[in-house]
């Protein structure tokens, strides 16, 4: 495979002087290649220096051939045209001059070589599914899943050697995330695409992984990612056990020359109060015998201090990504209780001749279905039928308080619970010591997300159901599983609308419901395809 992109030396820093980078080196092969990692980690930053639109501090990054990027939010102005967003407004305005007859150099300048740029654009949409959007159409008639196609669908027409994706598929419904599985698996450049989306990394051909500022590639899709990170975790773990095995035995041993040299002078004591052994010889005996200690014991002391080492080597190497495990028994309901019930439910006619739905006992329910078919509708129609007590976390999570902190905002919640019980719960979602006066305005998404799980998990009287709306949209890779853990040991009534498939086939659901835009519940089954 041949190298097309490369960066040397690399570093960056913001203008307030956060470091992202110093002295990144990595390369990207053709092929199809994830890069992943934590948010905050500069993934998106790297794919901005990559494509230009940032400029490194030092060191050199090259490219070769043309450079395509979407980024994660487009440049979106109401007013402009599906034309504009694909980037062919002004050739297309220069092709109507000449169709026209106005022979304007100018305007054979714009097109330049590009005679089949309506084509390619056409032939681009068709293939992501917006055979159905014409070039006059604008921006604010388009959902944000069509727009992010669209914009893609001009980067797919330019015919880029280099095409960098910033999650693209977040916004996408189950629909349109395939047509995008399907155009990566179609595109034979370079393409270096930054996402979180389980389903999405395994069609690529290899992992970068960015970790403490550097970038790991691993050959294969995710699965073969994780297994060789597995793999180096249960090697770290071993490590770090016989680091710390050895440390002790190095201690133990440091202890008992410490106890051989002081018997030792308490028997030269003895042997001097006892008179009989002439003072040079004591004092030779003395001498010889300090000496003697003074020499094992730094030599004890060298093998603590490199055990040490060794130890803090081997924690360097084991991984902290803190699993969220929390027992919640008050949670837990009767499979016989009545949760919710709608009867002929219709909202602006999203679900046609009305919906019927009952919830009985702690079900395990996932929702599905394309954009506008009323999945968020259906969680605020169940919130408001819920028989029991809830908590609903919307999509942009406005429960949480973001000038207050994240005590403040469980406290809110749970006013009787004393303030060591709620820091011991919020410590069991990873938040502990001063991390709890932090405000939540401060969080990245991920932090968010398990400051609200704690608000509404410990709240007063506990939640008996729990509704998700898109949890994990611009959640990293560690976050999400994060929250899996969590929600396996709530043991109410669980709903959660999402198009992220591998997330909901970690949550063992017990039903799923999918919905038909204007129809209602188009499929209501156990576990599986909707």
């Amino acid at each position: 495979m041949s190298t097309h992109i490369t960066l040397n030396r690399l570093s960056f820093s913001w203008p307030d002087g956060t470091r992202v980078f110093d002295g990144l080196d990595a390369a990207f092969s053709d092929g199809r290649t994830a890069l992943i990692g934590d948010n905050g980690t500069g993934k998106s930053t790297l794919l901005r220096l990559i494509a230009g639109t940032l400029a490194p501090e030092s060191g050199a990054v090259t490219a070769s051939g043309l450079v395509a990027y979407l980024p994660q939010e487009l440049p979106l102005r109401l007013g402009d045209t599906v034309a504009d967003l694909l980037g062919i407004a002004a050739k297309r305005r220069a092709l109507a001059a000449i169709e026209a007859g106005d022979a304007d150099e100018a305007h054979f300048g714009v097109i330049g070589e590009d005679w089949d740029f309506l084509d390619r654009s056409r032939l681009a949409l068709d293939g992501l599914g917006l055979d159905h959007v014409g070039l006059d159409r604008t921006v604010a008639t388009l959902s944000g899943g069509e727009s992010m196609l669209v914009g893609l669908a001009g980067k797919l027409a330019s015919r880029p050697d280099v095409l960098l994706l910033d999650e693209p598929s977040n916004n996408l419904d189950g629909t349109a995330r395939e047509r995008l599985y399907q155009a990566i698996r179609g595109f034979s450049g370079t393409l270096v695409v930054v996402s979180h989306d389980r389903r999405l990394l395994e069609h690529v051909d290899a992992v970068a992984e960015l970790y403490k500022g550097r970038v790991r590639v691993f050959e294969g899709a995710f699965d073969a990612y994780e297994r060789a990170i597995e793999a180096e975790q249960e090697a770290a773990a071993r490590a770090v056990r016989d680091a710390k095995q050895d440390l002790t035995r190095q201690k133990r041993e440091l202890v008992a020359a410490r106890v051989k040299g002081d018997r030792g002078a308490a028997a030269w004591r003895r042997e001097r109060d006892a008179g009989g052994t002439p003072k040079i010889v004591l004092n030779g005996k003395k001498s010889a015998g300090e000496a003697s200690n003074a020499k094992y014991l730094g030599a004890k002391r060298e093998d603590v201090t490199e055990a040490k080492d060794r130890l803090d080597a081997a924690e360097e190497s084991l991984r902290d990504d803190e699993a969220i495990l929390v027992d919640l028994p008050e949670t837990s309901v009767s499979s016989h209780r009545d949760i919710a019930h709608l009867k002929r439910l219709d909202v602006a006619g999203l679900f046609g001749d009305g919906l019927d739905l009952h919830i009985r006992g702690p079900e395990r329910i996932a929702v599905t279905g394309d954009n506008g078919a009323g999945k968020t509708t259906l969680l605020r129609a169940i919130a408001d039928a819920a028989h029991v007590p809830h908590g609903f976390l919307t999509q942009r999570l406005e429960l949480l308080d973001d000038g207050a902190s994240v005590l403040d905002n469980v406290r809110a919640r749970a006013p009787e619970a004393g303030e060591g019980l709620l820091r011991t719960r919020l410590a069991r979602f990873g938040m502990r010591r001063d991390a709890v006066f932090q405000r939540v305005s401060t969080f990245s998404g991920g932090q968010r997300l398990r400051a609200a799980l704690a608000s509404v998990l410990s709240a007063q009287p506990a939640p008996h159901l729990l509704l998700l709306d898109e949890p994990t949209n611009n959640l990293d890779l560690t976050s999400t599983r994060q929250l899996q853990q969590a929600l396996t040991a709530y043991r109410g009534a669980l709903v959660v609308v999402s198009h992220d498939e591998a997330f909901l086939d970690g949550l063992g659901l017990t039903r799923r419901i999918g919905l038909e835009r204007g129809a209602g519940i188009a499929s209501d089954a156990a576990p599986g395809p909707v």
